[in-house]
């Protein structure tokens, strides 16, 4: 008889384990469907520092420096922002409210301390540039963008 209720006490600690484990599934279940159905926090909005809106641009372009810059734009801006600056990288159509530099209108409210400060500094999907490229580099980044507008 003994040996009949020490089976059947074994028995219920399995099935007491067993249900905690479901309850404890359904419970992490919950969670991350409940997670999952929050809509996504709305991204702050971006502002550029007045210091850094008014920082002037101490690099004249030079057919040197646009050299430089056109090869910088290559590599790190022409995937999104097109080859030509028109907006129509190959990346492009993934992303949202990316500049066209050849339209005057985009570039008319636009300090060179504004792009600087984007290009350091990123913007939505654009990465920042950060230290990756020397202030210089960055400047002359700027006058190059400028010049899309030009053409």
């Amino acid at each position: 008889m003994r040996q009949i209720e020490v089976r059947q006490i074994a028995i219920r600690k399995i099935a007491m384990k067993k249900t905690l484990l479901i309850v404890l599934a359904l419970a992490v279940f919950a969670c991350v469907v409940g997670a999952q159905s929050q809509p996504p926090a709305k991204n702050p909005e971006y502002k550029i520092p007045p210091e850094a809106a008014q920082k002037a641009n101490p690099t004249k372009p030079s057919p040197e420096s646009m050299a430089k810059a056109k090869k910088m734009y290559g590599m790190d801006c022409a995937m999104c922002h097109g080859k030509e600056g028109d907006g129509k990288g190959d990346m492009a159509s993934d992303m949202k409210g990316i500049t066209d530099f050849t339209n005057p209108d985009s570039m008319k409210n636009r300090t060179d301390g504004e792009l600087f400060y984007i290009i350091r500094h990123g913007k939505g999907e654009m990465p920042p540039e950060d230290e990756r490229a020397k202030e210089e580099d960055v400047w002359n980044l700027v006058n190059y963008i400028r010049a899309f507008a030009k053409k």
